[in-house]
């Protein structure tokens, strides 16, 4: 079955673009057992991605994927939310979030990729994030406090209780709209996550449409 999967999605990978007509239940993607809220504004598409900065196929996916960003029309919004299971994982959630938090996240999103899969730091422990941080324009002390912010620690458990409820066991997914979840074995491969996920936003454009 997978490797039918692999013939098919080469297929569609052969276009720029996948339809939304090519892309089928149970074989591109899932729907959640339960749909998200979504958290973006009224009439705008969401698009989730769950990542730990530690994953090595999150970090292989950040090309594809931001390369996929740069061409979303303005109906899409991306919502990045840090895997939280337990460990390493919430410390780079909590990361993320004082990042996002000192104004500095998107600056450095891709360098603390960088600093853990290209320099092998682990950025685990609070002095490493906080030496790490104060490349961006704040100071350590700024870091540090933000890592123990009350609304940082809130975010945390707010995207702990999100993953939970979309029943999610691994990254890199995409969930679109708070419904479908790609994976890269849905997708067949992290290259084609995009363009599955391409195809699920029209979808929901053309539901929206009816």
């Amino acid at each position: 079955m997978f490797k039918t999967l692999m013939v098919a999605l080469a297929g569609l990978g052969l276009s720029a673009a996948v339809s939304a007509q090519e892309v089928v239940e149970g074989q591109h993607y899932e729907l959640l057992e339960t749909s998200v809220e979504t958290q973006v504004d009224d009439g705008q598409i969401e698009v989730t991605e769950v990542f730990w900065f530690g994953c090595p196929h999150c970090y292989r996916l950040q090309t594809p994927i931001n390369e996929w960003y740069e061409t979303l029309d303005d109906d899409v919004s991306v919502v990045k939310m840090p895997a939280t299971m337990g460990g390493d994982w919430n410390t780079h959630a909590t990361a993320f979030y004082a990042a996002e938090s000192l104004g500095i996240e998107e600056e450095l999103h891709a360098d603390f990729f960088n600093a853990i899969h290209q320099e092998n730091q682990s950025l685990t422990e609070p002095d490493e994030i906080a030496a790490f941080f104060a490349n961006y324009g704040v100071s350590e002390e700024e870091a540090k406090q933000a890592l123990t912010d009350f609304s940082v620690r809130s975010e945390v458990n707010d995207a702990n209780n999100r993953m939970r409820k979309m029943k999610l066991m691994g990254v890199p997914a995409l969930v679109i709209d708070g419904r479908f979840l790609v994976t890269p074995s849905s997708a067949g491969s992290l290259e084609n996550m995009p363009k599955v996920a391409e195809a699920l936003v029209e979808q929901v454009r053309e539901e929206r449409a009816e």
